[in-house]
């Protein structure tokens, strides 16, 4: 399981021009389901994602995490996130996992967010979506598992 986290101050997520979802300050997060993915990495990426330091503190130094800030979350399904860039020019996705099991941990990972942090946003599963996102520094980390 893969995800990218984008620091912002703002975020949002439309599918056919209608706002699906949107978020103030917080994590923007792309994540990738790869196969063989379970529960268990579900919960040791989101576990690290809530407590990643990436939000400055009153010296501005990256010592406070989503949590810390009661920032908010938006969750985009991305599967190129899960692509093998390793060889060639064209990049392979079948490391991806297939969408209906990458749909259900998508879903428990949404949920679990739901769990810990003040706010979660989503995007729509396997829609064409647009995202728009004011990224904070920039700052932008890739977290696996």
């Amino acid at each position: 399981m893969r995800a990218i986290l984008q620091r912002v101050s703002s975020a949002n997520v439309r599918v056919d021009q209608a706002l699906v979802g949107e978020i103030d300050q917080g994590i923007l997060v792309l994540l990738g389901v790869e196969k063989g993915d379970t529960s268990a990495e579900l919960e040791k990426l989101l576990n690290k994602l809530v407590n990643y330091r990436i939000f400055n503190d009153h010296k501005g130094h990256m010592n406070l995490s989503v949590t810390d800030v009661q920032g908010e979350l938006l969750i985009v399904s991305q599967f190129t996130v899960a692509a093998d860039t390793k060889k060639g020019l064209r990049p392979s996705f079948s490391s991806a996992a297939p969408p209906e099991i990458a749909e259900v941990l998508y879903n428990e990972f949404v949920e679990q967010a739901g769990k810990v942090c003040k706010r979660v946003a989503v995007g729509r599963f396997g829609a064409d979506m647009k995202v728009t996102l004011t990224n904070d520094g920039p700052v932008t980390f890739l977290l696996t598992t």
